[in-house]
C-alpha cells in the first residue's frame, strides 16, 4: 500500500470519528428517502409533473468491458428499498444531486426542483473538519457559515448537504440566482489550511453530483458515509450568510424582468422581434463563430491548476458547441490533452472517465455559458473583448484604418515577418521526437506549451 493511500485511510478514519463523537449517522436508503419523500411510484405517471423525481447514476457489472460507464434510473418511491440494496449499496461508482428531475434524464434544462443545495470540500482531515466545526451554525459573519442538514464523507473530503424545508421551484431565473448563491458560499466555505488542504477552491454548478451515501469510493476503497447534523434549512436562512447582496435568491424573481414593453421591444429589436413574437421561435439565438475561438481555448492548457482539470474539459466541449466543432473531434482532442492534464497534482487523479463526463456538456443547453461562468469553473483569467459598443465589422474598419495609416516611431505593432520562427522549431523537433508530449517539448526547448499547441 503507497504511502499516499496510507494517508487517505488515516485521515478518513480520524474524520470519520469525530463526526461520530458529535453526530448520528445515517444510513444511505434513509438519507435519500429523508430529502427527496415526493418521488413517483412505479407506474405511476404525472402529466403535470406534479411529482418530479430524483435521477441517480450507478455503475453496472453488466457493463464492464464496454464503452458503457453508468446508468441512469429514477429513484421510484415504492422500489427504494429494494433498489438502494441493488443498485447503490457496497457500488464503486453512483452519483446523485439535489435536484429532481421531470423526465427521465438528469440535465440541468430538466431541473424542476432543487431540494437540497450541496457543497464539496476535498481533501479534509481532521483539523479541517474541526475549523468547520468552528464555524457553522454561527450568526453570520466573516467566514462563518450556515448550519448543514448533512455531513457526508466522500472518501477523501465532505460534501455538506444544506435540505430545503420546501423544495426550491427552478424556473429559469431562480437557476441563475442558485448557481450565484452557491458560487458565493463555495468562496465563503473553501479556505486553504482552514478548512480544505487544497489550494484552488472548485466552484461547481447546482446540478453536480455526488458520490452516493452507502456506495463506495472506487479510488480508495473507502465507504460514504453521512451524518445528520441539523435541520432542514429555508431559503431566507441561507441568504443571510451570502456576502454580496445581489447573490442572494429571490423566489418572487422567477424570470428575467425586461426594460421594455412588447411595442419597444418591436421597435427596438427587429430581428428579436420576428424571431421570438411572431414566429415562436424561444430557443437562444447561436452565433456563427470562428473555430479560432475552440482552438484558442486548447492552448491555455498550462494554466491549468489542479482542482480545475475535468472543467478545461467541460469548457472545451462547452467551447466546441460555440464553435460548431464535430464531437468526434473533441473526444479526440480530449485524449490527446489528457496525458497532459493527469500529471498536474491534485489529492484527487484524473481518470479517463472524466473525459466522458465532460463530453455531456457537448449540448445546445450551454451555447450561451457566459465567460464569467467558466472563468468561475477553471479559474483561467479571460480578457473580454472590447469594441466599445460597435458592431465587429464597423471595428474592424476602424482598425484596419488605424492600421494603415497611423506610423509607430519606436515600434511596430505588426509582425511583417509573418509567423515566429518558433514554428520550424516545433516542427523538426516533432518530427525527430513523434512521442513526446507537449509538457515535454515545451520543457525541451524551453517555450511555453502555449506556443506548443499554437504549431501543434
Amino acid at each position: 500500500m503507497s504511502n499516499e493511500i496510507v494517508d487517505k485511510v488515516k485521515n478518513y478514519k480520524e474524520v470519520e470519528s469525530l463526526l461520530r463523537f458529535h453526530y448520528s449517522e445515517v444510513g444511505g436508503e434513509g438519507f435519500y428517502k429523508y430529502i427527496f419523500p415526493d418521488n413517483q411510484a412505479e407506474g405511476e405517471v404525472s402529466g403535470d409533473y406534479s411529482k418530479p423525481n430524483s435521477v441517480y447514476l450507478y455503475k453496472d457489472p453488466k457493463d464492464e468491458g464496454t464503452e458503457r460507464k453508468l446508468r441512469r434510473r429514477i429513484m421510484l418511491k415504492d422500489t427504494w428499498e429494494k433498489d438502494y440494496k441493488e443498485f447503490v449499496e457496497g457500488n464503486p461508482m453512483t452519483l446523485c444531486s439535489g435536484l429532481a428531475y421531470r423526465g427521465r434524464v438528469n440535465r440541468l434544462q430538466y431541473a424542476q426542483n432543487m431540494n437540497a443545495l450541496v457543497f464539496d470540500l476535498d481533501a479534509v482531515g481532521k483539523n479541517e473538519l474541526m475549523n468547520l466545526f468552528a464555524r457553522i451554525g454561527k450568526k453570520p459573519a466573516l467566514r462563518t457559515l450556515p448550519q448543514p442538514t448533512f455531513i457526508v464523507m466522500s472518501g477523501t473530503g465532505l460534501h455538506i448537504y444544506y435540505v430545503f424545508e420546501n423544495p426550491i421551484a427552478l424556473y429559469p431565473n431562480i437557476k441563475l440566482q442558485m448557481k450565484a448563491l452557491k458560487y458565493d458560499l463555495t468562496f465563503r466555505m473553501w479556505e486553504y489550511n482552514a478548512t480544505s488542504m487544497e489550494k484552488q477552491i472548485q466552484y461547481q454548478s447546482i446540478n453536480q453530483g455526488f458520490r452516493m451515501v452507502g456506495s463506495k469510493n472506487d479510488k480508495y476503497g473507502l465507504p460514504v458515509r453521512a451524518f445528520k447534523t441539523g435541520d432542514r434549512v429555508t431559503l431566507e436562512y441561507m441568504n443571510q450568510y451570502v456576502d454580496e447582496e445581489k447573490n442572494r435568491v429571490d423566489v418572487n424573481m422567477p424570470f428575467q424582468p425586461t426594460k421594455y414593453t412588447i411595442d419597444e421591444a418591436k421597435e427596438k429589436f427587429p430581428e428579436w422581434y420576428q424571431r421570438v413574437v411572431v414566429e415562436g421561435n424561444r430557443r437562444a439565438k447561436s452565433w456563427d463563430i470562428k473555430r479560432d475561438l475552440y482552438d484558442w481555448w486548447l492552448r491555455q492548457s498550462y494554466k491549468v491548476k489542479g482542482g480545475h482539470r475535468y472543467y478545461f474539459l467541460m469548457c472545451m466541449a462547452i467551447y466546441a458547441v460555440k464553435c460548431n466543432i464535430p464531437k468526434k473531434e473533441v473526444r479526440e482532442d480530449m485524449y490527446k490533452i489528457f496525458d497532459e492534464l493527469k500529471e498536474i497534482e491534485h489529492s484527487n487523479p484524473l481518470e479517463e472517465d472524466d473525459i466522458k463526463s465532460a463530453l455531456e456538456t457537448y449540448d445546445r443547453q450551454y451555447y450561451n455559458f457566459t465567460i464569467d461562468d467558466i472563468v468561475k469553473l477553471t479559474d483561467i483569467p479571460i480578457e473580454k473583448n472590447k469594441r466599445n459598443y460597435r458592431k465587429q465589422k464597423e471595428h474592424i474598419k476602424i482598425m484596419n484604418f488605424v492600421r494603415d495609416n497611423i506610423s509607430y516611431v519606436d515600434t511596430d505593432w505588426r509582425n511583417k515577418e509573418g509567423r515566429p520562427s518558433k514554428e520550424n522549431l516545433v516542427k523538426e523537433y516533432i518530427a525527430e521526437n513523434p512521442d513526446h508530449t507537449p509538457t515535454e517539448i515545451a520543457k525541451n526547448l524551453k517555450i511555453s506549451r502555449t506556443t506548443v499547441y499554437k504549431y501543434i
